[in-house]
């Protein structure tokens, strides 16, 4: 008995059709796959502290410390547990978050932000405000540490601020914390 050579080539056919006609039907632009989602931590919010202008401005970072500013109120005293103190012109107050995006610990130092004004002076933090309202002075930063503090100001009344100067404290490229950052603050 002979076979035939028609029907496994017509089967063949058949296939192959079918085939090319799977792939002709797919649209021409497929959508990407979603990105893969990195968990977050969910924070819970809290609310923002009477006269304090709440800021949306993206993280940035200098040196191995990343800063986000999340805060600004501009204040005419400040009142701590044992004191209450005037200010030669205002108070500005920025709260911010700060954290160490390297592998080994850094010497941070809050004493090295300076706010930028207007006239383009930079005003270094205020000494007796930071100590009255407890605010951290130098301190380790470990590595993936996050901490949260405000920084006080005393500036003129007449001047506006429009900048955080940043240091982010050593490291390896910048032994002596020379390099700076200025972030922008809203008008």
């Amino acid at each position: 008995m002979q076979r035939s050579s028609r029907p496994a080539g017509w089967m063949f056919a058949v296939v192959a059709g079918l085939l090319l006609a799977g792939c002709a039907a797919a649209p021409a632009t497929t959508p990407a796959p979603a990105a893969p989602t990195v968990p977050t931590y969910n924070l819970p919010p809290r609310p923002v502290r009477p006269s304090e202008q709440p800021l949306a401005l993206p993280p940035q970072t200098q040196g191995d410390t990343q800063f986000t500013l999340i805060g600004l109120t501009q204040l005419d005293v400040i009142a701590g547990s044992h004191a209450e103190w005037q200010p030669k012109g205002r108070y500005v107050r920025i709260r911010l978050v700060v954290v160490n995006t390297g592998r080994s610990g850094t010497a941070f130092d809050t004493g090295r932000q300076q706010l930028v004004t207007a006239d383009g002076t930079a005003h270094d933090v205020d000494p007796q405000a930071m100590l009255i309202k407890r605010q951290p002075g130098q301190f380790d930063l470990g590595a993936n540490v996050r901490v949260e503090f405000d920084l006080y100001y005393d500036v003129p009344r007449d001047t506006r601020p429009t900048a955080l100067r940043v240091h982010g404290g050593p490291t390896l490229t910048d032994l002596k914390n020379l390099e700076f950052l200025d972030i922008p603050l809203p008008s």
